[in-house]
This record gives structure tokens, sequence and C-alpha cells, in this order.
């Protein structure tokens, strides 16, 4: 009986529009998908939209505030000055970076693996620690203020080397990618043609790696022009468009003109995006059927000069790392240079000390659990299913927009909607539900394009030989594709947590009285005066997205070496 009514329920579902059970939880995973996209981002830009045209009472006033805007020099300063950071940052990085990664790929040097570890330290760390290890350095009490030439590191110098501390590792990943797509083939042609050096460089090795090279660019010049913990911390009274947003909306409660600064601010970050996307649609492959994989030759003096190159940019990543270390462990700065443990035990101070930093714990396992879950099964949905190709479009658009929304402009979109009296949704405003939700769409695209690339690797009769056999979709998916995949969504996991725990302007102005986080305690610490406590919770931060990165390491080869025997030959 019980069978013969589960048939007719069947039939009913399939009967109606035509669609099967299985095709009707497809739908509903993708209009859930969808409805998270809507919720996260796409609501909540139109209502800042809405926000910036309207005047204190809700009214709408058109292109007053942007006319206001313009016509007052302070702020229109920003625009320029960002730029001008952003370029300067962008140039420095691409270039040092280019260098790096030529030593990496194309170099026999000495100590490779060391030196990829070193770099990827300032990526575990907030973007607050180079700026406080800035003002130890060449601040007015710096131990070597005195290579700045009287200049102040408050200002264009501090922000520029604070951004190029933290965004090189970006940009080493891209450019040692890039390089290491290379045909050897066409070196040996050019050695057997007894071309120079210098031509084989400018005719073969530049242009294989120009998409690399404009796709590096974009991202650097968008992290930089985006970027809040630097010039927030070590900034002065040198504006950007980022540290207005905060003025605006935290200092002089002016709603209005924060929602004006953000749609500026999101203008070039949605049209680097656009050019980067561009550049990556215009590249073809390096690498042919018959493509062999260059390998450099020793020489010994190229080597070395590249190993002291690679080693002293590392060394300037340990010495920025040890000053914070260090400033955290001493009594007084640079008065009473006593090692002391005091400064970690954050009582009474301005930055709600360990219970931040537990609170950051939470909302970064939280967005490491929910999130990866999410997105890999949604990029499952958007690529390995075949129904509603209209809906997995729109759901793939939206997946990838998030990389162009800058992290400010995202966190006080959220107050606008979040925070409406009229939206149902109000509750979720000052908890860590929407910490979550936030630092989860903040991060969203490069764990959704992770996992299409990951996705895009396997073979698609995994899910037509399922089919056949009238096994269910999700059981497919469940013990074949998540399994297969599980390098890509360990990796995702990770770099959700750290990302998390390190992230500090999209969530600046979300957290509440009891959801403060470790990254927004660093600010608030430093605000108040206890630098050395702000040290020791950049600190605290840094050991944390090791110890994560090491267990991470640990768990993955385990895991991998049950799960994956069937990679090894």
């Amino acid at each position: 009986m019980v069978t013969s009514m589960t048939t007719l329920t069947t039939a009913r579902m399939t009967g109606l529009f035509g669609f099967n059970q299985e095709a009707w939880i497809k739908l509903g995973l993708m209009l859930l998908a969808l409805a998270l996209m809507l919720i996260g981002l796409v609501f909540p830009l139109y209502t800042l939209l809405l926000k910036s045209v309207q005047n204190s009472a809700g009214e709408f006033i058109g292109l007053a505030n942007y006319r206001h805007y313009f016509s007052t020099p302070s702020l229109v300063n920003s625009i320029a000055n960002s730029f001008f950071i952003a370029i300067m940052t962008m140039c420095l990085v691409v270039v040092l970076a280019f260098f790096c990664a030529y030593g990496i790929t194309r170099t026999c040097m000495p100590g490779k693996k060391v030196f990829k570890v070193l770099t990827l330290l300032p990526i575990l760390a907030p973007s607050l620690l180079p700026a406080i290890s800035l003002v130890y350095i060449f601040g007015n009490q710096g131990y070597l203020k005195g290579l700045l030439g009287g200049e102040s590191v408050y200002g264009p110098i501090g922000i520029v080397i604070g951004m190029c501390f933290w965004i090189f590792p970006h940009a080493l990943m891209i450019l040692v990618t890039a390089l290491s797509n290379s045909d050897a083939r066409l070196y040996e042609a050019a050695r057997s043609l007894k071309t120079p050096a210098w031509r084989t460089f400018l005719t073969v090795t530049l242009p294989g790696i120009r998409y690399g090279l404009m796709s590096c660019a974009f991202v650097v010049f968008t992290l930089a022009i985006t970027d809040f913990g630097v010039p927030k911390i070590i900034g002065g009274q040198y504006n950007l468009l980022a540290t207005d947003i905060y003025k605006q909306v935290v200092g002089q409660q002016n709603f209005q003109m924060g929602a004006v600064v953000s749609m500026i601010l999101l203008l070039p970050a949605v049209l680097t995006f656009i050019a980067d996307r561009w550049v990556q649609r215009k590249q073809t492959s390096q690498l042919s059927a018959r493509a062999v994989p260059y390998q450099p030759s020793p020489s010994p003096v190229r080597d070395w000069v590249f190993a002291v190159l690679c080693f002293s940019v590392a060394g300037i990543i340990l010495l920025m790392i040890g000053t914070a270390v260090y400033a955290s462990l001493i009594q007084f700065w640079p008065y009473n240079l006593t090692y002391t443990l005091r400064h970690y035990q954050f009582d009474g101070l301005g930055g709600s000390g360990w219970e931040s930093w537990f609170n950051s714990l939470k909302m970064a396992s939280g967005v490491a659990v929910i999130g990866t879950l999410v997105i890999f099964t949604v990029a499952w949905m958007v690529e390995k299913t075949k129904e509603f190709s209209l809906l997995r479009q729109w759901v793939h658009l939206f997946a990838i927009l998030p990389m162009a929304v800058p992290g400010m402009v995202l966190g006080l979109a959220y107050i606008f909607f979040f925070n409406h009296p009229n939206n149902p949704l109000n509750i979720l405003y000052g908890t860590l539900a929407i910490l979550i939700l936030n630092t989860l769409v903040h991060f969203y695209t490069v764990c959704h394009l992770t996992s299409m690339t990951a996705l895009k690797q396997l073979d698609p009769e995994f899910e037509a030989v399922g089919a056949s056999l009238k096994v269910p979709f999700w059981r497919t998916y469940l013990r074949v594709t998540l399994p297969t995949s599980l390098p890509a969504v360990l990796d995702i996991s990770v770099y959700l947590f750290v990302n998390a725990m390190t992230t500090v302007s999209a969530v600046i102005f979300l957290y509440g009285p009891d959801t403060r986080l470790a990254s927004v305690a660093v600010l608030h610490l430093d605000e108040a005066g206890y630098f050395a406590s702000a040290a020791a919770m950049s600190v605290l931060i840094l050991l944390t997205s090791i110890v994560v990165k090491i267990l991470h390491a640990m768990c993955t080869h385990l895991i991998l070496k049950r799960s994956q025997i069937w990679r090894q030959r």
C-alpha cells in the first residue's frame, strides 16, 4: 500500500510541468542558492544605491548627495589619493613579485620551498599587522626611522609599504602559476637560433605570460584601492576612499554620504573586475599535448642573484612580523624593553580581549563549515546538472559578482538592508549569523571558481552512469563527486577560515556588543592607544591561522592518503 502511494505521488509530481521528483529537488536547491545571493548581495547593494540618493529623512533627492560630494575638495581629493596609492602599490608589487616568481620557476636558486612558505605568512595575518609594525620601525620612536630621511611614515609612504607587504603573496601566486606554464621547445628553438637571452625574454617569456601579468596587475590594484586596515592605522591625515566611508559612518554618522563614497569606491572595483574577466577570456592555452615542461638549467651567478633578491624580500616579511611579535612581548617601547606577557591579557581594554578571539574562532569555523558545503554544492549544481539552464546561468553570474564588491561597501550595504525596521531579517543584525553570512558572501567568488575548476576535471560520465542506473543524484554527489573532489574541498575550507579570521573591512560595521571579532579588536585597541596590545592581538590572529594551516596540512595528508589512494600509481 505504501509503495503504491509513493508511486502515485511520484507520478503526480512527474506530471506537473513535466518534472520528476529529482528535478523538483534540484529546482529547490537552485532557488535556495539564488535566494542566498539575492539576500546576501543584490538586495543590500540595491538598498545602498537607494540610500545614496536620499536625504536623512529617507526622501528621494536625486543626485544632490553626489553634487555635494564633488563640491567638497577634501572629499574629492580622496579619489586621487586612492588611485595614486593603488597605482604605486601595483607597480611595486607586480615588479617585485615578477622577479621573485621568475626566481622560483626559471632558476635553480636554493631554498625555493623555504621562500614559498615564508611568503605565505602575510596572508595569515590581518592587514593591520604591517601597519602596526611600521609604527615601531619608522614611527616617531621607530628604530629605523632615520632610513626615511626625515619623511613621515604616517601617510602615503607607510600606506604603500604596508600594502606591499600584505598584497605581495597574492601577486606572487598568480605569477608563479603564469610562469610555470611554459613550453621548453620555444626556448630550445631560441637557443638553437643563438637568440640573445634578453631577446628571448622579450619575445618568448613576456608574451607567454602577458595575460597572467595583466590579471595580476588588476588583482593588486583592486586589493590596494579597497583596503581599509593599513590606511586606518598608518594613514594619518592622508584620506582614502575606504577610510572616508568609515569616517562618514562612524565618525560623523552621515550614512547618506557614506553610501555615496561606497558607490564611488564600488565603480573602480567593478571596472577592474570586468577588465580582469575580459583578460581571462582572451587567454589561450600555453601548453599543447606535445608541449615539453620547462626545466631551468643551473647558472651559479644567476641563481645566487635571484636567491639574494628573494630572501631579501623574505627578510623584510620576517622583519615586519618579528617586529609585531617583539612589540607584543616588551613592557613599554622604547623605554622599558624587559619581556612580559601582560599585553596578551587584554583585561579592561577597549578590544573585548579574549572574548573577541573566541568570537572570531566561532565565526571562522562557521564560515568554513557552512561556506564549504554551500559553495561546493551550488557549484556542483551549476556545473553538473543539465536542467534549468537559465537559472543556473543567473546563479553563476551572482556567484562571481562578490569579487567586485569591496568589503567596506558590502558591510555598509548590510547595515541599510538588514537594519531596516520593516525587514523581517532584522533579527540577524548584530548576531554572529550576519557576520557569517557577510564573510561567506565576501569571499564567495574565489571558492566558487575553485570548485568549478575541480568539477570541470571530472568526467560527465559519472552523472550519466548514475542516471542510467536510476541512482538518485544526491547519492552520486555524496559517494562519487564529493570524495573525488576532496582536495579542493579541503582547500576551500581553510581558505574561508583564514580569511574569516583576518578580515576587518567587511565586518567593521556589523558586530554587536557580544560579537566583536579579534580583527576589529585590533583596530579598537590601536584607537585607544594600547599599541602593544593591538600588536599582541594581531600576533594571536597570525598564530591561530598558522596552527590551523598546519592542522589542515596534517589532516589533508591523512584523509587523502586513505580516500585518494586511487590517484597514486
